[in-house]
């Protein structure tokens, strides 16, 4: 298979050139474009979660030697979760060249969290499936290094320090409401409602549930004063 031009400037600014161009394709391939002959990546997303989790565990041990695991896990956590695949796969504009089917292109799907933070994964088990480990981990340290560098130490998500408080403090976790869609259908704003048993609640927006519950959460934790 002959890569077209746009594709291999992709893999320029991805830093990988693919022996099996057909393993790059398919990773680039969204449930909405996969046929009988043409396959999503769905799989290989799977097999690129891992392959990312392996490399970034790894690379924080080095980078901290001196770190517990409880202050590695939260670095862990926010290196390697959907919202940080998917800034990776904004700086090389993947979206560019993901293939997707007209209704979810008409949507926006070439800007949506989920589908660029999974193709970034399936890209990733492409690579490995391509190259092997030391390959991936090429690739994964090129686009994660400024990351790993200023990762916070304390970089629990919101929603985890928020329960880990309540806990410790003997309470119930928290519910988290969504009480309005605002926006057209390709670029929704969704807002999250975090209340506690007592009634106390905070209130945030984003373009997708999750960044709000994250939002509303960090606000519930400061009006905690935690």
């Amino acid at each position: 298979m002959k890569l077209s031009a746009e594709m291999r400037a992709f893999e320029d600014r991805l830093g990988y050139s693919f022996r099996r161009p057909e393993l790059l394709v398919r990773a680039l391939t969204h449930g909405s474009m996969s046929s009988a002959t043409r396959t999503d990546n769905q799989r290989l997303e799977f097999l690129g979660d891992r392959v990312l989790g392996l490399v970034m565990a790894d690379a924080l041990l080095d980078h901290d030697k001196g770190a517990t695991e409880g202050q590695l896990a939260p670095r862990f956590n926010a290196l390697v979760r959907k919202e940080a695949c998917a800034e990776v796969a904004r700086d090389i504009d993947l979206g560019a060249v993901l293939k997707l089917g007209r209704s979810e292109m008409m949507s926006g799907g070439r800007r949506k969290l989920a589908l660029l933070g999974d193709a970034m994964e399936a890209v990733l088990a492409a690579v490995y499936r391509d190259g092997g480990l030391d390959a991936a981990r090429g690739v994964i340290l090129r686009h994660w290094a400024k990351r790993i560098d200023t990762v916070e130490a304390d970089a629990r998500d919101a929603k985890t320090a928020l329960q880990e408080l309540l806990q410790a403090r003997g309470e119930q976790p928290p519910r988290y409401e969504a009480v309005a869609r605002t926006g057209p259908d390709h670029a929704p704003v969704f807002t999250i409602a975090a209340r506690l048993a007592d009634g106390t609640e905070a209130r945030a927006s984003a373009t997708s549930k999750r960044q709000a519950e994250q939002a509303a959460a960090a606000a519930l934790l400061q009006q905690l004063g935690a």
